[in-house]
Order: C-alpha cells, then sequence, then structure tokens
C-alpha cells in the first residue's frame, strides 16, 4: 500500500465539474463523492454508504443531503446519516467520513488528512493569477495511467524535451547544455538558458521572430504533487535582465497532480501567459498544450506497465 501525503491540498476537480449532479472521483487510493449544496457550496464525502458500502453516488441528491441508491439512507454534508427508512432510530455507526474543501483558482482543492491542519494559507500562490497583462487558461485534464512519482519525476526533466516534444517545445539544441538545480524549504528548481538557437516549433505560432533567440526554462516542483514550468523567449543578443525578460514571450504553465492510485494520476493543468492568442486560433492553442502533456503520458505509461512488470523502478 502506497504511503501518501495526505496532510496536503490536491485538485479534486475543476470547479465547472463540481454541481448537483454526483461526481465520483478515486482520490489517493480513496472513493470520494463531489456535489454542490444548493446555496453553491461544494461538499466531499467518502463515497461508501455506512450499511453496505454502495457508492453513494450511485444515489441522488434530495436537497443537499445524499440518498445511498440502495436501502435510501440519507447523509447530510457532514457525513451524518439523517435518515434510515423504516426506522426512528438511527445508529451512531450511521456515518461517512466527510472532507475539507477549498474552491480556489477555479478548482476545488480536498485535504484527505487530519482536518484540524486543513489550513487555506497552505494552499500554492498560482503567480500572475488575476495580475494585469496575463492571461488565464485552466480546466484542462487528462488521466494518466502512470504514478505520480513518475510524473513529477518527468516534470523536473529538461533532458527529455527533445526527444518526446519535436513537435511541441523541444529544442535539440538544448540537449547538451548543463541544467542548474536549486533548492529552498518547499520546492526544488531546474532550470538553464539555451542561447542564440532557432525558435522552437509553439513559440513560431505565437510570435514572429526576426532572427534567433535566447530561452529559458525553469522546472518547478512543489511536494507533493505540483510543478510549475516557467519559459520565457526573447530575441538572442541582449541581457538577461529582468526588465528584458519581461517583455519576451511568458507562460507559467502549472500541473497539479492528485493521485488516483500508486500507479494512476488526475493530471489538471493550468496555464498562465503573457500574450494574447487571436479567438480563432485558440482551439489550436489548447489543443497544442493538451497534446503536449499527452507525449508525455504515452511514454510514462508504457514505463509505467513495464515497472509494474518487473518490479523495477
Amino acid at each position: 500500500m502506497t504511503q501518501y501525503i495526505r496532510n496536503a491540498w490536491y485538485v479534486a476537480a475543476w470547479s465547472r465539474e463540481v454541481g448537483r449532479q454526483l461526481l465520483a472521483r478515486r482520490i489517493l487510493d480513496e472513493p470520494v463523492l463531489l456535489y454542490r449544496k444548493n446555496d453553491g457550496t461544494p461538499v466531499a464525502l467518502l463515497d461508501r454508504c455506512a450499511h453496505k458500502l454502495a457508492p453513494l453516488s450511485m444515489g441522488r441528491l434530495e436537497g443537499d443531503v445524499v440518498q445511498c441508491g440502495y436501502h435510501g439512507m440519507e447523509y447530510d454534508c457532514t457525513g451524518q446519516c439523517v435518515r434510515v427508512p423504516g426506522q426512528e432510530r438511527i445508529p451512531k455507526s450511521a456515518k461517512v467520513r466527510s472532507f475539507p474543501l477549498v474552491e480556489r483558482y477555479n478548482a476545488v482543492w480536498i485535504w484527505t488528512g487530519e482536518a484540524a491542519l486543513a489550513d487555506p494559507a497552505k494552499i500554492i500562490e498560482i503567480e500572475h493569477y488575476d495580475e494585469p497583462g496575463w492571461k488565464v487558461l485552466d480546466g484542462g485534464y487528462q488521466f494518466h495511467e502512470a504514478g505520480y512519482i513518475n510524473i513529477a519525476d518527468n516534470l523536473m526533466d529538461p533532458a527529455h524535451t527533445t526527444f518526446v516534444h519535436g513537435r511541441t517545445i523541444g529544442m535539440p539544441a538544448a540537449s547538451e547544455v548543463p541544467v542548474e538545480v536549486e533548492e529552498s524549504d518547499i520546492h526544488v528548481c531546474a532550470h538553464r538558458w539555451s542561447n542564440n538557437i532557432d525558435p522552437i516549433p509553439s513559440d513560431r505560432k505565437i510570435a514572429q521572430f526576426s532572427g534567433r533567440v535566447d530561452r529559458r526554462q525553469s522546472y518547478n516542483y512543489f511536494p507533493p504533487g505540483i510543478s510549475r514550468v516557467d519559459a520565457v523567449t526573447i530575441p538572442t543578443g541582449q541581457e538577461h535582465t529582468d526588465e528584458v525578460i519581461a517583455r519576451g514571450i511568458r507562460t507559467a504553465g502549472y500541473k497539479f497532480l492528485t493521485p488516483e492510485s500508486e500507479h494512476r494520476t488526475h493530471f489538471f493543468w493550468m496555464q498562465l501567459r503573457n500574450f494574447e492568442v487571436p479567438e480563432y486560433k485558440m482551439a489550436d492553442y489548447i489543443s497544442a498544450q493538451d497534446t503536449t502533456f499527452q507525449e508525455d503520458n504515452v511514454v510514462l505509461s508504457a514505463i509505467q506497465r513495464e515497472q509494474e512488470a518487473t518490479g523495477v523502478v
């Protein structure tokens, strides 16, 4: 059994996913039921009726309570059973676990550890969110058939981009550029500048460069499951000052990794950028981001299968 870091916030769903329909999602090897009360407040309960363990998600909402689809037992948003059809007495054991939730950045964050430690201030700050000049693209989701440890390793690994992402963000010229690594109390960062190179395919679709460019990639990981990849592209031949960088093409790509199980992961993604994408090109732009992450998914899923088959990690 995998030992997860439970005293941490994970993205359970995008806000738009959680509504008056019962949403079942397995998180850290536990079945979770998500829905909204009539006043819009999101709720998360263990998706197992206390009676026969039938998934509550197979039932229905009656006002703000969930009615089990097997015997009709009803649970309020705290997980307490409030009605047992055919009897007045409600057993003290008739309750299910409820999970702390916080809604922030258009996402619903869940805490599966000790409820008393669920401090909303511990949710990561998304840099540039709501900042003038920056656009937010959120709602991205993929189901990855690889464990979050493998995905985290990949997200901190600049070496693979040249070979896995040749059609999107790969930089052949960067394959020999050394990577610098830094650590803080809350994260680790691997970064490098690739100078005097041809623009990568995705940058050529964003802007018209008259010549070669310098490009910096910064891979940041915040355990247990958040990645931020910062990228900036500027015309070559300039000093790498903050002022010059601020004028470049910049993106900050966040990935929120929420384990479904030891070997499967909910992969939520969000991107912030400091440039406009014409509306008629937006669908293609989103597709390009999704394609990049799917390229990782294909390779990592194959690696995961072989690790499971051989027991070698």
